[in-house]
C-alpha cells in the first residue's frame, strides 16, 4: 500500500470523477489492469485504470456505493492508498479491432485504444450509455478514431442511435470480418456481445467485475466458476468464457458469499 495524494480532479458528468495521482509502480500498468483503491477510514475497493502517462495515473469513478460516493467527495490534494497494479491485460491485436465499451467499462477501454492507435490496422469503437451525459470521454475518443471508426448508443436516444450496442454489434458482424472484440461494461451486455461473438466465429476478450476484497487471490469473494477474476483476470478470452457460462451473465457472489442472479 502506497499513500499518495491526489494531484486533480475532473468532473465527468453529475456522479462520475477521473482522479489523477502519481505512483511509479501504476504507471507500469497496461489496458486492462486494475488497482485496489483505499478510501481513508471508508473501504477499499477495485477500479480500473484510465490511462497512465508520463509518470501519472487516472482512474475513472461513479458513484454506485457508499466507497464511490465517498470517493468522489475527494479533492486535490487530499490522500487516497493504492496497491497495485494487479492482474492480466488485454492483449495488442494489430488487426481489425472491434471495441465495445458501456458505461464507466469505456475508460480501460480509451486506455487500450491509445495503445493500439498506431499499431492496429483498422479500430471500430461502439460506446453506450444511458444518455450522452454519461457517454465518457466522447471528444478525446472521437478526436483518436479520426482516422478510425466510432459509433456511438444511448437507451434515450439523446445522442447516436437509440438503444444499446447490440443491434449496431450485430449490423457489423453480419456483413464484416474482425480478428477480436474488446468488450467492458456490465456484465449483462459482456454476456450479449460474447453471444454474437460466437455466432460469427469472432474472439473476444472481455474485461469482468467482481465483488473484490483482497485483489491477489486469497480471499475468494470474485470467484467465478474455476476462475479468480483478480487473479485469472480480469480479462478473459473466448474459451475461458464458455468454461464459465453457468455462471457468466447469470450469477454472482454477494457481500454475504450468497449466489445472487442479475
Amino acid at each position: 500500500m502506497r499513500t499518495i495524494p491526489i494531484l486533480t480532479v475532473k468532473t465527468e458528468n453529475p456522479t462520475t470523477k477521473t482522479f489523477t495521482f502519481r505512483d511509479d509502480l501504476c504507471a507500469k500498468a497496461k489496458p486492462g489492469q486494475f488497482l485496489m483503491f483505499w478510501i481513508p477510514r471508508v473501504d477499499e475497493i477495485p477500479l480500473s485504470i484510465m490511462s497512465s502517462k508520463n509518470g501519472k495515473v487516472s482512474i475513472t469513478v461513479k458513484e454506485v456505493g457508499t466507497a464511490t460516493k465517498a470517493l468522489n467527495k475527494l479533492k486535490e490534494g487530499e490522500y487516497i492508498g493504492v496497491r497495485g497494479p494487479f492482474g492480466n491485460s488485454f492483449t495488442e491485436n494489430s488487426g481489425r479491432v472491434l471495441m465495445i465499451g458501456g458505461g464507466t467499462g469505456i475508460a480501460p477501454l480509451s486506455f487500450l485504444l491509445r495503445k493500439l492507435f498506431d499499431k492496429a490496422k483498422e479500430i471500430t469503437f461502439i460506446t453506450g450509455a444511458k444518455s450522452k451525459k454519461e457517454l465518457l470521454f466522447l471528444s478525446s475518443i472521437k478526436e483518436l478514431c479520426s482516422k478510425h471508426t466510432l459509433l456511438s448508443t444511448t437507451e434515450d436516444g439523446s445522442y447516436g442511435q437509440k438503444g444499446n450496442v447490440i443491434k449496431p454489434l450485430r449490423d457489423l458482424l453480419s456483413k464484416e470480418k474482425f480478428d477480436i472484440i474488446y468488450a467492458c461494461g456490465p456484465e449483462l451486455m459482456i454476456s450479449n456481445v460474447f453471444g454474437i461473438a460466437e455466432k460469427y466465429g469472432v474472439s473476444i476478450e472481455a474485461s469482468l467485475e467482481r465483488l473484490m476484497r483482497c485483489g491477489i487471490g486469497l480471499c475468494g469473494s470474485c470467484v467465478i466458476g474455476k476462475y479468480r477474476v483478480c487473479r485469472d483476470g480480469p480479462v478473459f478470452n473466448s474459451i475461458q468464457l464458455r468454461e464459465i457460462n453457468d455462471e457468466f451473465g447469470c450469477s454472482k457472489l454477494a457481500f454475504d458469499g450468497t449466489m445472487v442472479s442479475f
